[in-house]
């Protein structure tokens, strides 16, 4: 747990694996519903990913996993290679997807983003972690959640549906609103650059 220095619950299989499909399941999606302006998802991933770097490299060093009591996972320093190779690739996309965009990431690049920062969340046994520092995926995911489960109950209830946001996502929200799409694009950044600084905060402050 973030925060908190001690298991809170050991040997709970069940728990476990209710929680690592929610993270992998959750993480994908969340990824590609945040898909939606040049360069948002792309950049928040890199972000994220940097966060990831120090967390798989930590957790697979056995004397600063004990120092900063993190679970220890023996290999878990290879991880620590496959995240940079997403961040080098991924500046390379960055470069080319930036407003305007003239290269787009679909479905099958931000799913599988998704699915790879949850993987490695639950392969080093932080996928709580994960959910802070993917405060904007969550944030996104949470919108779309929050939009249609209100309308389709408002539209039971009295037989119009009603919206919380102007449109969801989240990112078109502010767009209606007024915002400039590299505006909402940079703000979100600064959103994902707070959510890693609080994740990786959560190595000593317990």
């Amino acid at each position: 747990m973030p925060f908190y220095k001690y298991p809170i619950a050991t040997g709970a299989g069940l728990i476990g694996l209710a929680l690592t499909v929610a993270t992998i399941v959750g993480s994908s999606n969340a990824v590609n519903l945040t898909d939606g302006l040049d360069g948002l998802a792309i950049g928040c991933t890199l972000i994220v990913t940097v966060v990831f770097v120090v967390l798989t490299y930590l957790a697979g060093n056995a004397r600063a996993a004990a120092y900063l009591q993190i679970p220890y996972v023996q290999g878990a320093g290879e991880l620590t290679v496959f995240c940079s190779a997403m961040i080098g690739a991924g500046l390379g996309f960055l470069w080319f997807n930036c407003h305007p965009a003239q290269v787009f990431m679909g479905d099958t690049g931000s799913l599988a983003l998704g699915g790879s920062l949850g993987i490695m969340a639950v392969l080093i046994h932080q996928p709580l972690v994960l959910v802070i520092a993917g405060g904007v995926f969550v944030m996104e995911a949470g919108s779309v959640l929050i939009q249609t489960g209100w309308y389709r109950y408002t539209r039971r209830r009295w037989g119009t549906g009603r919206r919380v946001f102007l449109m969801a996502p989240i990112h078109h929200h502010f767009e209606k609103k007024g915002w400039y799409e590299s505006q909402v694009v940079i703000r979100f950044y600064i959103l994902c650059v707070i959510c890693a600084i609080v994740a990786l905060s959560t190595l000593k402050i317990r």
